[in-house]
């Protein structure tokens, strides 16, 4: 792959508009599919925003009807804002594209840009994205004073978080010691050019997800790098480590076609 060109776009009280940075997106990958630029890397913080993927139903947006920006890419709903680093990665892939290796490159990356700061994280299979993994189900705290035997999560598929309590927030699943998502990941990919990108979760107020069922999942929450790690971490810490993360597994990745298996009579 191609030289990486990073451009920061704007942190803390300079934070990017969300159809700011969408509008930026595409003028970029319109200049990346005519060769005009070099695979690029937005980096960026937004201020406080909902934006809903292309999958996401109607009982997952905020019940109090707080605007949700609808958006080309793939995934369902999840929250911007500050504290949280955003990367946009557009970058040309061979063609027929492997979308899944792509997504697995920016996790490859986000992974060991956390275990540079002492933080184990992995893949949790079915579900992209970067994750704390929680403990066994069996050594897990009870909720609410009762056994997990009774936990309605258990048994009600569309059992909603927002309706039952604190004790069930996506923003405390750390106490609850469940799988918890620290760095969400949602693209697009056009004309064999990727859009859209990676949202880590670096120290921001995680209250935000318990409005919306985060990705669409309810059985797990969300995790930050200040909360896992027990102490103040910045934007300005995370950032370089990230780029250098980006850049040695992006630049020296070898992107292949994605083989297509041929019919047999």
């Amino acid at each position: 792959m191609s030289e990486l060109r990073f451009v920061r776009m704007g942190f803390g009280g300079d934070a990017v508009v969300y159809q700011e940075a969408w509008d930026e997106q595409r003028r970029v990958h319109a200049a990346r599919f005519t060769d005009e630029v070099p695979d690029t890397v937005l980096l960026l913080e937004h201020p406080p925003v909902y934006t809903a993927g292309r999958r996401t139903a109607d009982d997952e947006r905020p019940l109090d009807g707080t605007p949700v920006v609808d958006v080309d890419r793939g995934g369902k709903i999840t929250w911007h804002g500050p504290g949280q680093l955003v990367g946009y990665p557009i970058l040309k892939l061979p063609r027929p594209v492997d979308v899944v290796a792509h997504v697995r490159r920016l996790e490859d990356a986000l992974i060991r840009a956390c275990a540079e700061f002492g933080l184990e994280t992995s893949r949790v299979e079915g579900r992209s994205g970067v994750w704390v993994l929680g403990d066994p189900v069996e050594r897990r705290p009870s909720l609410g004073g009762l056994s997990l035997d009774f936990d309605p999560r258990l048994t009600d598929e569309e059992f909603d978080p927002r309706l039952n309590g604190p004790e069930y927030a996506p923003s405390n699943a750390g106490q609850r010691r469940e799988d918890r998502k620290i760095a969400a990941i949602g693209i697009r990919v056009a004309k064999g050019v990727t859009m859209h990108g990676f949202a880590l979760n670096v120290n921001p107020d995680n209250k935000w997800f318990d409005r919306i069922i985060p990705c669409g999942i309810r059985d797990a929450g969300v995790a930050s790098l200040a909360n896992e790690l027990g102490r103040d971490v910045t934007i300005d810490e995370v950032l370089p480590v990230v780029e250098r993360h980006l850049k040695d597994v992006l630049e020296t990745a070898e992107p292949k076609p994605r083989e297509i298996e041929k019919a047999t009579a």
